[in-house]
């Protein structure tokens, strides 16, 4: 599968914008940090737009949908969540390379769907004529809202790594966390030993991301947290309009248990290891940091000298 390249980034919608923002420059200290601050958000809502605008017809058909169409709610579901994909691809919203793992997520996302609802993990109560088994085919895109957020991310934040493991143990790290998701219910769960090996294995991981011109870095085993703990989130949103229900909320909603937490960390790896297919792994180079160092360095003799950096160059 061919990797992201940066001219496909260059040609996104998105692009112009991202170098605009990037390009201003607000001033230095409160203001700067208002700037990036914001500027993150911004980053960040891009990133989420097809999660977001899932989550939002979500909640729009719980409350508005008429009951007397003649369309089933999860159908129409399944239609905007294919028109969704397909105005994003048309406008460059998204490129083709992500569109190919946004589609394996799908597949793999419905295959662990069709064996969880056989066995009782979770239910979709409404009818539908769009689905496969008692899954109805909206939900292969929930899994997709994620792998479109994790490959948009990566190369709207220029994704860096340092300490980032052999490939090979990633992927042998993934197909386990994987199986286990199927195996726990005749096996022992090694959930617990998954949990080891995924720090033992990213402890050293940094991940660095540039928001307004400069890279900074977090341990991406935190990333991972952020991220579950968001998707924990979203589920909960998900449940409370009715899209699926688990155990316990058939009679009425309530919060999603803590321990699907844990579930979503361990996603992260097998999506990392996904968008890893398009997405180069990188690590940050030598021109990176000297740049790094050029805007701190200017901006700090800009701010002695009682002057705003108004023409520092990106």
């Amino acid at each position: 599968m061919t990797a992201l390249r940066s001219d496909e980034f260059d040609h996104s919608r998105f692009a112009r914008i991202r170098l605009s923002l990037e390009r201003f420059d607000p001033g230095t200290g409160w203001r700067l940090g208002l700037y990036e601050f914001l500027l993150f958000g911004i980053k960040q809502a891009w990133a989420c737009l097809f999660g977001g605008l899932m989550l939002a017809l979500l909640l729009a058909t719980h409350f508005f949908y008429p009951e007397d169409t003649p369309v089933h709610r999860y159908d129409f579901l399944t239609i905007a969540a294919v028109a969704i994909q397909g105005a994003m691809l048309a406008f460059r919203l998204e490129t083709w390379a992500e569109a190919k793992v946004i589609l394996i997520f799908h597949v793999v996302g419905t295959v662990m769907e069709l064996f969880k609802t056989a066995a009782g993990s979770w239910v979709y109560p409404e009818a539908s004529i769009l689905h496969i088994g008692s899954v109805p085919l909206f939900s292969g895109f929930m899994y997709a809202a994620v792998g479109s957020y994790i490959a948009r991310v990566w190369r709207i934040f220029d994704f860096r790594y340092t300490g980032y493991p052999k490939r090979g143990w990633t992927w042998l790290l993934a197909a386990a966390v994987y199986v286990n998701f199927f195996a726990h219910h005749w096996l022992p769960d090694i959930r617990l030993a998954l949990f080891a090996a995924t720090i033992l294995l990213f402890a050293r991981t940094r991940v660095y991301f540039r928001n307004w011109r400069e890279h900074r870095w977090m341990p991406l085993l935190l990333g991972f947290l952020l991220v579950a703990l968001f998707i924990w989130g979203a589920e909960n949103i998900g449940t409370f309009a009715r899209a699926w229900t688990y155990p316990g909320q058939e009679n009425g909603w309530q919060m999603v248990g803590l321990a699907k937490l844990g579930s979503w960390f361990l996603l992260m790896l097998i999506s990392f290891v996904l968008v890893e297919l398009v997405a180069p792994v990188r690590e940050p180079d030598q021109s990176l940091r000297s740049s790094s160092s050029s805007s701190r360095s200017e901006h700090r003799q800009k701010k002695n000298a009682g002057t705003s950096p108004r023409n520092v160059a990106p």
